[in-house]
């Protein structure tokens, strides 16, 4: 059935789209000893962390809710992990989920939530 989404080609749609909204895609599946994060982008000056979400319909409702506050805790120490790493600070950046539905028609619909939610381990940005 051509209708289902893989998470690679969730991932692959999702990048596609953030580049045509003039993000710059820097890594796809951000992977350490804590997590993954789909992908890393840059958003003007400002560092994007953003989660994939993809789903066949919407009987279950929209996909990009189903992050929930586990998801986020996990995103937010990789997210960290990774700004430490490059020695960023956790100020300049944010969450994005990106929720794609492909329905049995075939048809791709996208929902792009900026700044979907705040870092779990400081409480504002990353």
């Amino acid at each position: 059935r051509r209708s289902l989404v893989t998470g690679a080609e969730g991932e692959k749609i999702a990048a596609e789209f953030l580049a045509k909204m003039g993000y710059r895609i820097l890594v796809r599946n951000f992977r350490n000893v804590l997590g993954e994060i789909d992908i890393i982008a840059l958003d003007g000056k400002i560092l994007v962390f953003v989660e994939v979400k993809a789903r066949s319909g919407d009987r279950f409702g929209a996909p990009q809710f189903a992050v929930d506050a586990r998801k986020q805790a996990k995103m937010s120490r990789v997210a960290l992990a990774y700004l430490s790493r490059k020695q960023i600070a956790p100020s300049e950046c944010r969450f994005d989920v990106v929720g794609i539905i492909r329905n049995p028609n075939g048809a791709t619909s996208i929902e792009h939530l900026k700044d979907a939610f705040e870092g779990q381990e400081t409480g504002r940005g990353c």
